[in-house]
């Protein structure tokens, strides 16, 4: 077994083993044979440190007279020397001593008649007295050991034990008190009445422990050290009797016995507890083991002193906590935590106790109130804490003063019962009318305490607030006190002031009261006079602004007028008849919706219509079932929504139906040349003879331009315009299909489509117009194939003109468009295969043609690169700057600076190129390419001026000069030839003799080759 478990909590199933330790068999204590059958027993005593302790401890039980065991008897010689005062003792024993010698002597003269035999005699019998003498002296420390015994067991308190009487008693027998009888007697006493205070394993420390320990080894006289083995002793009398029990509770009460002997000894023997207690080499504990008993018992020892403080926290009493808490060794975090804990506890019982009336069955009308008193009392205790914890000396406190919280208790799982507690409260508060500063603050410290979000007491404090705002309004206007005030705002901002309402959420309770009375009113379905003369003296009394009263009239009185318009709407073609326009005029008028907002909600339902009929024509199969849904929504609108927007404004249903053509007669399109050139656009607009056929237009106000992309409505409008050219198709038995053609009528049905839509006459026009250009394209592209415009194929192009309609500018410009199209596809071709040089493209561009967008970027920078490399391969050795790095790049619109720099790069690449080439040449024995590739090369040093050039084999860089100079060249290339080669002035006169007389040589040389 670990003795370390001595400070570990129990297990579930304790079991013993055998240690191989010293201490179990422990050396005994030094003492007599009657101390040692003495048994353990409890001896509690009190030690009062102040007068609240005094009163705590008054009735502490008397000390058992056993303590120490009884008196002892005196035996042998013991009784003598107990009557022998040390200097009496001295002289007997000098008296025996010379006695028995003289006697001795006395004898031997006697017996042997000689003076030897006198002093044998005298040896003999004054060794007898020095043995007896010294056998009296000897029992001296025992006596002294017994009387202090009986002197320390026979008194009634052990706290009466006084030093002088102790060192008396070693004085009274000439004793020292480090003898080992004595001392031994010492520590004997010391360890019965330390297992005597220390209380059993079950029981609490009651924190006077120490100082009475303190005072009766004081009183002893005992020295640290050999306190401190008494101390490690009775560690192993626990651990002995650890070892004897096998039950699981006196396993445990003796391991709490040990913390608590770790703990007293500690607090015993302060800072010299860590080298004269050896916990951890006897017992073999951790030091973490030490801490925790330590702080454990600490703790208990200020649990039980915190039950003396109440709710009736005063500084004296936290001033005694705090000198409490030093002795106890207790750190400033444990402490405060317990304290913390200690002042939660008092509020969670006030607390409890105002959830108990709070949730009574039986609860009466003054439950509110009652639960407002037990909460205040909490915020009291809250109050005085946080004022203890702002004063100068609080550092002389306990720690943990300050604000109650219940954060971390068992109420976090209880927050809907502080709720419940919070909104009593703020009732209470608010029970007057009237919210006090007072309470406002008190309010604001249980939301602390409680630990609710700002968001949570928010709402609680505004549900209650709204309450009795209401209340105040209502017993104001029931009254006449609101109406009787010369300022209703003044006056009801005078509430809001004394209740802390925000006049914002004021004036929503007045929104939803005004909102309720209109629902009232509108109850059957209209607003009569005397609705709208309440709901204005409602208005004036409550001042609700007037954007407010349109919003909340639109909502409540256009849900029931937007019922009524889907009603008539979902009659249909077929069902919209007088009892539906009556309904519709009744709704618009009755309910006092301005035109505006009524033709809103019917623009809204209207549209929802409208758009199934669009998705329905683009879900159909073909342009001529998508012609079908669309002549279904013109039909509905000139047949239902038409109808429905005369209804609502007013209007007769007979008014005249000349007067919207004579308007759209006196509408005259700003370009009217196209107007009047596609045909297509002169259908759309009808004469008076189909205008009084078809009857009256459909409305334009409503339509579909917010809902649908400009595109989509664009694309529903060509398609039907496409049905009114194509005409219907229709099939027929075997496959075949037959075109009905369609008169005019259509093209007016695609106006009323178009207005349906939403577009403007720039976006009708630009349909008409770009379905022109499209037919217009598809057949000039079959007459330009390939790309010659003649006098034939203009005259062409000029009926096609006529017959489409579109206007000439546009015609030109696709014309433009074809030719230039196809012209640059053949320039690109012939750059392609080589077909085309700079010299043609500046042909080009004289004629006007547009190489920059007929001729791609790349294209013309390969045409470029293409020229340069012509250039450097010639063989004449020119190189002209401003023409390839200013006139070529301008021709063809590249960016100077990267034509530079192909050109730099071209030149590099090909100077080596050049003598490679040379070099190969000349052992070929061609002449005349080697004049030429030294002229690439000296053309792309003059791009590029280059340092001289290396090759293997000098005697062919000479040969290659000598070629060169047979050349007839000019002066300045041929100096700068042999400048490149590296070939010196005499070397160079030396070729030029040599070439000079192998003339006819080299002739006939080349005329072999």
């Amino acid at each position: 077994m670990n003795p370390s478990a001595l400070l570990s909590p129990p297990s579930s199933a304790p079991q013993r083993s055998i240690l191989h330790s010293q201490f179990l068999n422990p050396i005994p204590l030094p003492s007599t044979a009657t101390s040692a059958t003495v048994p353990r027993r409890r001896f509690r005593v009190s030690f009062p440190r102040s007068s609240s302790a005094q009163s705590d401890d008054a009735t502490s039980a008397p000390p058992p007279a056993d303590v120490f065991g009884g008196k002892r008897e005196l035996t042998g010689v013991q009784p003598l020397v107990g009557n022998l005062s040390p200097p009496l003792r001295f002289v007997t024993s000098a008296i025996v001593l010379a006695g028995a010698a003289a006697a001795g002597y006395g004898l031997g003269l006697r017996v042997g008649k000689t003076q030897n035999t006198a002093l044998g005699g005298a040896v003999l019998l004054g060794a007898a007295g020095g043995a007896a003498v010294y056998g009296l002296n000897a029992s001296a420390p025992a006596v002294a050991a017994v009387d202090l015994h009986n002197y320390v067991a026979g008194r009634d308190d052990p706290r009466d034990v006084r030093k002088d009487e102790i060192e008396g008693i070693a004085k009274k027998y000439g004793v020292s008190k480090h003898d080992e009888a004595f001392n031994a007697e010492l520590c004997d006493l010391y360890c019965h009445f330390v297992t005597s205070v220390i209380p059993p394993g079950s029981e609490e420390l009651s924190g006077d422990e120490v100082n009475t320990i303190l005072n009766f080894k004081n009183a002893l006289g005992i020295q640290d050290p050999e306190a401190a083995s008494m101390h490690m002793e009775i560690g192993r009398r626990i651990f002995r009797q650890r070892l004897e029990t096998g039950d699981r509770e006196s396993d445990l009460e003796q391991r709490r016995a040990f913390q608590k002997l770790i703990y007293v000894s500690t607090l015993v023997f302060g800072d010299a507890s860590s080298f004269l207690l050896p916990w951890k080499r006897v017992f073999r504990v951790t030091d973490s083991q030490v801490e925790i008993a330590i702080r454990d018992n600490a703790q208990r020892l200020y649990a039980s002193k915190l039950k003396s403080v109440g709710r009736d926290i005063d500084a004296e009493s936290l001033v005694m906590l705090r000198e409490a808490q030093l002795m106890y060794r207790l750190s400033d975090e444990t402490a405060a935590d317990l304290f913390k804990e200690h002042t939660r506890k008092l509020a969670e019982e006030r607390i409890s106790s105002a959830l108990s009336i709070l949730k009574s069955r039986t609860r009466t009308a003054g439950g509110v109130t009652q639960v407002a008193e037990e909460l205040a009392q909490v915020l009291a205790l809250n109050s005085s804490l946080i004022s203890l914890m702002n004063q100068p000396d609080a550092v002389r406190f306990a720690p943990g003063v300050g604000p109650l919280t219940l954060l971390g208790s068992d109420y976090d799982r209880k927050m809907d019962d502080l709720k419940h507690l919070y909104r009593a409260y703020v009732t209470d508060s608010l029970s007057g009318g009237c919210l006090e500063d007072n309470k406002l603050s008190a309010l604001n410290q249980l939301k602390n305490i409680f630990g609710l979000g700002n968001r949570e007491a928010e709402t609680i404090v505004l549900d209650v607030t709204s309450q009795v705002y209401r209340k105040r309004l209502s017993q104001a206007v029931t009254g006449g006190d609101l109406e009787a005030a010369d300022s209703k705002a003044a006056f009801l901002q005078r509430i809001c002031e004394e209740l802390h309402f925000d006049p914002q959420k004021a004036s929503a309770i007045h929104e939803e009261i005004y909102r309720q009375k209109l629902q009232l009113c509108v109850a059957d379905g209209e607003l009569n006079e005397e609705d709208v003369a309440a709901l204005l003296r409602l208005r004036v009394l409550l001042c609700i602004p007037q954007e407010t009263i349109e919003a909340a009239q639109l909502e409540i009185c256009g849900s029931l007028f937007e019922k009524v318009v889907k009603d008539a709407i979902a009659s249909g073609v077929d069902g919209y008849d007088a009892d539906v326009k009556l309904a519709v005029r009744k709704a618009a008028h009755g309910l006092r919706l301005s035109r505006e907002a009524a033709m809103s909600i019917a623009s809204k339902a209207v549209r929802k219509i409208f758009i199934n009929y669009v998705k329905r024509a683009r879900a159909a199969g073909n342009r001529t079932e998508t012609a079908k849904e669309l002549k279904k929504l013109i039909a509905f609108n000139t047949l239902v929504v038409t109808e429905l927007v005369s209804d609502i404004k007013g209007e007769s249903s007979d008014t005249s139906t000349d007067e919207p053509t004579k308007e759209e007669e006196e509408k005259v399109p700003e370009d009217d040349e196209e107007w009047e050139s596609i045909q297509t656009l002169r259908k759309i607009r009808p004469d008076k003879e189909l205008a009084a056929k078809l009857g009256k237009p459909g409305q334009t106000e409503i339509t579909l331009n917010d809902d649908l992309q400009e595109r989509e409505r664009t694309d529903l409008y060509k398609t039907y315009l496409l049905f009114c050219i194509t005409g219907e198709v229709k099939k027929i038995p075997f496959g075949a299909q037959i075109t009905t053609k369609k008169d005019d009528s259509e093209y007016q049905l695609l106006n009323q489509l178009g207005a349906i839509l939403g577009l403007s006459t720039t976006e009708v026009v630009e349909v008409h117009r770009s379905l022109a250009e499209q037919a217009f394209r598809q057949q000039a592209e079959v007459i330009l194939a390939d790309g010659q415009l003649t006098k034939a194929r203009v005259e062409q192009l000029e009926e096609l003109q006529k017959q489409v309609g579109l206007p000439p500018q546009y015609v030109q410009k696709i014309i433009k468009s074809i030719t230039t199209t196809k012209m640059a596809s053949a320039i690109e071709t012939a750059i392609g295969q080589g077909r085309l040089n700079i010299k043609q493209i500046r042909e080009l561009k004289q004629s006007s043609v547009d190489l920059e967008s007929m001729i791609s970027e790349t294209l013309r920078e390969s045409l470029f690169k293409k020229t340069v490399d012509e250039i450097f391969s010639s063989g004449t050795g020119e190189f002209d700057e401003e023409e390839v790095y200013e006139k070529i790049p301008a021709d063809l619109h590249i960016n100077v600076n990267k034509a530079r720099g192909v050109v730099l790069e071209l030149a590099k690449s090909r100077l080596s190129n050049s003598l490679i080439q040379a070099v190969s040449l000349l052992r070929q024995r061609n002449a005349q390419g080697v004049v030429s590739s030294l002229n690439d090369m000296l053309a792309c040093d003059k791009a590029v001026p280059a340092k001289p050039l290396s090759w293997d084999v000098p005697e062919e860089l000479g040969d290659l000069f000598a070629i060169y100079l047979k050349s007839d060249p000019a002066p300045e290339k041929l100096s700068r030839l042999q400048y490149l080669l590296g070939i010196s002035d005499s070397m160079a006169a030396s070729l030029r003799e040599v070439g000079d007389r192998l003339s006819p040589a080299g002739a006939e040389e080349k005329f072999v080759f």
